[in-house]
């Protein structure tokens, strides 16, 4: 009896907790599987994550955050993958059988994205094809993107985002956790990143980048850089790199459209180097200005003929040439010459003081060392070699950084390209002020090499004699140099690189441009030709922007404010009306279309708008405002 009992109490336990695995199965099965199903406790959602803008100095947007739609599937509600994808499909704009085969697809992740970022018309088409009932595990998701309104200015300095909206290049990668929000909560509606604030000013760059859009046609180098700097503070103005790419569909671009070339390229000169190697030679005090070089049979010492080393020549007969002679004529053999006066450990102390054979420190990714190699691996011809702007790598910025000394009395200045950061309420993060490094040269020498610079443009033998501007004192130096083949090791006879480095005005520089043609394929390969000119239209467009006057000229003061009457509102039809000078009363009627997102930035009247006048207009757009 005892027996019967233990047996009947071990089948209740045994039939009692399968019972109860079966119970706790079925609701594990029906949590996981309802498509609508609530504990009654809401699942807490992150914050929206937006990252913050880019501006140049005026506070214009180079680059902003824009809200977008992702299509989304959810395969265990998709009974037929056919007709979803074939209806999908036209609504996207994407293959049909495509997308059919990606939901139907065997992959182990029953969430997957269809379409990342749609545009608000396809977002648009989606959602009324849902809420008809028509697209059974398709979904919506918001997610944040980037848009670059001033599209191919500036580039391949700005960068672009990823898909994920993280910072792939340029300033978007550098400054990726600066503009990015902070740590998620649940707690906050919205999360905004930091605000940073370039020293672009994006209307210099468009009049720069056009000057050099026109020089890409007609000399046709392989690329073309062109940087525009205020000598008083280093702070860059225009940042041009040329091939460029629209970041907006930066997936299209190719890799040599990306290259942010005044920072990573490095390369050998030329004359231009002259600019530095002499200011060497008359700051150590070896060599004076009336010191005479005969240039007639070249520079061949005795060290060369023992080597058998080739002489350093110039392009023609300059005779006899004092200091001023040998820098007009850009002659490689005077300078060869003067190299004698400093040794070597002197000659490479100072280059490195210029900056050269270093980064500049510029906070962006993947900035060039240049190359300078240490003195005691020269060879018997590295000295005059160097001098004359080959044995030697340089990038754009290095050079520009490097004159920065000849417009401070001798002082080197850190090149700025970020002026502040700045939080979402407007508080400072981080200001970056000018900064000097260290005294490189004396002021007497500064100023004497700008006057020596000068006379390369106002001589009717100088070889920057083609930037000359009428009623504009300008300091400059032209250069043309081999190119290295990459195949042979050797310098080819048919690349050049073309530059002209000048500062503007000479009696106290206020700009400092630089001008870089790789391979010009024109009627001449030589800087004083091809980037002398350009230089001349750069000066003769800047100068009265910035108030540099021109003799001759007058020039008058003027607050920058005119009163104007209002003008009447147009309507909001089918195409963006030109909106500039509109007061935010007067834009009240427009906010009546609830399909189109508001941006106003500032208070006033319109100073800029985006999308441009005539733009279509579509349901579901953003248009951003700024008003001052």
């Amino acid at each position: 009896m005892a027996e019967q009992n233990a047996s009947f109490r071990m089948r209740i336990l045994i039939i009692s907790s399968l019972v109860a695995a079966l119970l706790i199965l079925v609701r594990f099965a029906f949590i996981m599987l309802s498509s609508d199903r609530s504990d009654g406790n809401p699942i807490p959602v992150p914050a929206v994550a937006e990252r913050g803008p880019i501006i140049d100095r005026n506070g214009r947007l180079v680059a902003l955050q824009t809200r977008l739609w992702s299509v989304t599937a959810w395969k265990p509600e998709i009974d037929d993958p056919i007709r979803t994808g074939k209806i999908l499909g036209e609504a996207l704009g994407e293959d049909v059988q495509a997308i059919s085969r990606m939901l139907a697809g065997g992959s182990d992740s029953r969430f997957l994205f269809v379409k990342r970022q749609v545009s608000p018309t396809e977002s648009d088409a989606v959602r009324a094809l849902i809420e008809a009932g028509e697209l059974p595990g398709i979904g919506l998701q918001e997610e944040l993107g980037r848009h670059y309104p001033m599209k191919e200015l500036a580039a391949p300095l700005i960068g672009h985002v990823g898909t994920d909206n993280v910072g792939l290049d340029g300033i978007e990668y550098a400054f990726d956790r600066v503009l990015a929000p902070g740590q998620m909560t649940t707690g906050a509606a919205r999360l905004y990143g930091n605000t940073v604030r370039l020293t672009l000013d994006m209307d210099t760059q468009f009049m720069v980048e056009r000057i050099a859009v026109e020089a890409l046609e007609e000399y046709k180098p392989d690329s073309l850089m062109i940087l525009v700097m205020d000598a008083k503070s280093a702070e860059i103005l225009a940042w041009v790199s040329l091939p460029s790419f629209d970041p907006n569909t930066f997936t299209s671009s190719t890799r040599n459209q990306r290259i942010n070339r005044p920072l990573t390229a490095a390369y050998e000169p030329g004359s231009v180097f002259k600019v530095f190697t002499w200011a060497t030679f008359l700051d150590a005090g070896g060599t004076v200005l009336s010191d005479v070089f005969d240039t007639r049979n070249g520079y061949e010492p005795e060290v060369f003929k023992r080597y058998d080393i080739p002489p350093i020549t110039d392009l023609a007969n300059y005779g006899i040439l004092d200091v001023p002679g040998a820098l007009i004529h850009s002659s490689n053999v005077a300078v060869a010459m003067a190299s004698e006066s400093v040794s070597a450990n002197d000659f490479y102390k100072s280059l490195k003081n210029f900056g050269f054979g270093a980064p500049t420190g510029l906070p962006l990714p993947g900035e060039s060392h240049g190359l300078l190699n240490a003195f005691s691996q020269w060879s018997a011809r590295s000295k005059p070699t160097i001098a004359i702007g080959q044995e030697v790598g340089v990038s754009a910025i290095q050079v520009v950084t490097a004159a920065t000394t000849l417009a401070n009395g001798g002082v080197l200045l850190q090149p700025r390209i970020v002026s502040e950061v700045t939080a979402a309420d407007g508080s400072m993060v981080k200001a970056y002020p000018r900064t000097p490094v260290r005294e490189v040269i004396s002021p007497r020498t500064a100023r004497t090499m700008l006057d020596l610079m000068e006379m390369t443009v106002s001589s009717p033998d100088g070889t920057a004699r083609r930037a000359a501007v009428p009623g504009l004192r300008i300091s400059a130096k032209s250069g043309t140099a081999q190119i290295t083949d990459p195949e042979t090791g050797n310098y080819s006879d048919e690349r050049f690189l073309s530059s002209v480095l000048a500062l503007f005005p000479t009696e106290d520089p206020r700009l400092i441009v630089y001008v870089v043609l790789e391979n010009p394929q024109g009627e001449s390969i030589y800087g004083a030709q091809t980037a002398a000119p350009m230089v001349k239209e750069i000066a003769e467009t800047l100068s009265p922007v910035y108030g540099i006057p021109l003799a001759g000229n007058l020039v008058m003061d003027h607050p920058g404010k005119v009163k104007v009457e209002n003008p009447v509102p147009e309507p909001l039809g089918d195409v963006l009306p030109d909106m500039q000078g509109y007061s935010k009363r007067m834009l009240l009627p427009y906010l009546q279309r609830t399909d189109i997102r508001w941006t106003f930035d500032g208070e006033g009247w319109v100073v800029f708008q985006f999308p441009p006048p005539g733009t279509p207009v579509e349901s579901g757009m953003s248009v951003y405002l700024e008003l001052e």
